[in-house]
């Protein structure tokens, strides 16, 4: 029942998400006030009107929230602390226009035509998502991750645009701890979390791909909810497939399992489907499997608890031990060959033509294992997408990019401002809201994500033993196999990538139609360009 109002008349919320473990605050509020409903949409609403703005310190979950105060004739916008939930807005002379979806705002904007931005789509190449606060259009963006922003309805104007919320890095740098507390810690924090995020008056399960981290969470999920549902997806290809993994943890605890295997006729069949729940470009071909399988577990379930945020907690992806053996070798060698390592470092990805002052040596080893950042492929698009010769897609590097951290922290807190709101938690909420299902993220709790953040590099992992501090944890309730095998993405089979007569590729589809159109035509282009040289 929203737009929901106070008692009063006075403030007014919209509100799009879940906040965990809001019983305490709903208990403290309601001596104060009448409180009509169990929902936390109505806590949040009266936790303003006891605390104005530092209400956003007492809640934590996956929220987008618009409260309008007609005391101050203020509209104040907040995105959570992760960026789980979108919220896209657009201010003119008019007014401020919101919403949760880009396609809202074009609706309601009638017949304006919105010009594209030519950066967005530079930074979409490098990216292979468009980073906050950019969209597809000029004038119209994202409100980032842990902002708010404040808008005078009297004025016409923003007021304040800030963050809310700053996340402490390495604050136990100078007090280790001993291996078996910090897992114990990991362990209680997680559990907590997990009950908390199981609360639901709906049916409740969990993805299982059979990796370390969504086993972890279908385990607690488990031990607290006997008849909690459990969802993987299967490839023909074995090279794909993990679903033998996920079987075992299952067969273990005697988890209820639901499979499906996948063809490549099903990926290909929901390729108009993805470009109508992606409203900008969005290349990650992992979208195909997280949509199916959110189509499989709707038909049982309307929540599920998933296990994303863990590699970015804990140290997970192989490049960050890749990367730091490159920079240990860069360092270590000798003057002359460790200028030939920087050289091959910065050959690998193509960006001569900026002044290497401009970018440390780690972060350059960096952008050459994720792997995008290739300018000699796209420098002619600048001048086609008319941006300035000099434009650097990595100011969103920069702008999280800290370089007093150790290496494998630096490039943790680096994905986790970055990759994992761009592209990881945008994949996940699409695919699974375009099929009604409300996909929770139980390792992104405030409580657990400073916790982590707190501790040591030592004491979290290390390029020898990625996520040490997690497998640790739960060394005896996860089968060796599953905690002791290298970390496999979400992939989709190579089968399923190839073009065939009647499709285009699965990269190219997952744009949506208008940006598929101009990405054709620069190529045409480019095409023709290289002809008549």
């Amino acid at each position: 029942m929203q737009p929901m109002e106070s008692a009063d008349g006075n403030v007014v919320i919209t509100f799009n998400g879940e906040i965990y473990g809001y019983d305490k605050l709903r208990s403290a509020l309601s001596k104060k006030y009448e409180l009509r409903t169990t929902s936390d949409t109505e806590v949040i609403l009266y936790a303003y009107m006891e605390y104005g703005d530092a209400f956003i310190d007492k809640i934590d979950g996956m929220f987008a929230i618009v409260i309008y105060d007609r005391r101050t004739e203020m509209l104040k916008l907040y995105r959570d602390r992760y960026g789980v939930k979108p919220l896209y807005y657009y201010l003119s002379e008019q007014g401020l226009v919101f919403a949760s979806e880009l396609k809202a705002i074009l609706a309601a904007s009638g017949n304006r035509k919105w010009e594209i931005d030519g950066t967005a789509l530079y930074d979409f190449l490098c990216y292979q998502y468009i980073p906050d606060p950019k969209s597809l259009y000029k004038d119209i963006y994202k409100l980032e991750p842990a902002h708010c922003m404040f808008y005078d309805l009297r004025e016409r104007k923003r007021k304040a645009y800030k963050k809310y919320w700053k996340l402490h890095v390495n604050t136990n740098a100078f007090g280790i701890k001993k291996e078996k507390d910090v897992a114990g810690d990991i362990r209680e924090l997680l559990h907590q979390s997990i009950q908390e995020q199981l609360c639901a008056d709906v049916p409740v399960g969990t993805y299982l791909s059979g990796g370390i981290d969504s086993s972890i969470v279908t385990y607690e999920c488990s031990t607290a909810k006997k008849d909690i549902l459990a969802f993987t997806i299967g490839f023909h290809e074995k090279k794909a497939d993990e679903s033998a993994y996920a079987a075992l943890l299952a067969k273990r605890y005697k988890i209820n399992q639901k499979k499906r295997v996948l063809s490549s006729n099903d990926i290909r069949e929901t390729i108009g489907t993805l470009q109508e729940i992606y409203d900008e470009p969005f290349a990650d071909t992992s979208a195909y499997p997280t949509y199916l399988v959110s189509k499989l577990a709707r038909e049982s379930v309307t929540v599920v608890l998933t296990g994303d945020g863990s590699d970015e907690l804990f140290g997970g992806y192989e490049r960050y031990a890749l990367c730091c053996k490159e920079w240990d070798t860069n360092k270590s060698c000798d003057p002359i060959l460790s200028k030939i390592f920087q050289t091959l470092s910065w050959n690998g990805i193509k960006t001569r033509r900026i002044s290497r002052n401009q970018i440390d040596g780690m972060l350059a080893i960096y952008c050459k294992w994720i792997g995008c950042f290739d300018e000699k492929i796209y420098i002619d698009w600048k001048e086609w997408l008319h941006i300035e010769k000099n434009y650097d897609p990595r100011w969103y590097l920069y702008k999280y990019y800290i370089k007093e951290l150790p290496a494998m922290t630096r490039m943790r807190y680096l994905d986790f401002k970055t990759y994992l709101p761009g592209d990881i938690l945008t994949k996940v909420d699409r695919a699974s809201m375009r099929v009604s299902l409300e996909a929770r993220v139980p390792f992104l709790n405030r409580r657990l994500v400073e916790y982590v953040f707190g501790l040591a590099e030592a004491e979290c992992c290390s390029q020898n033993n990625l996520k040490a501090a997690l497998k640790e944890a739960y060394i005896n309730e996860i089968p060796h196999e599953i905690i002791n095998r290298p970390k496999k993405g979400f992939s989709i089979p190579g089968n399923c990538i190839v073009k065939k007569p009647g499709y285009k590729s699965v990269y190219e589809t997952v744009l949506n139609k208008e940006w598929s159109g101009l990405v054709r035509q620069i190529r045409s282009d480019k095409r023709r360009e290289s002809k008549r040289i």
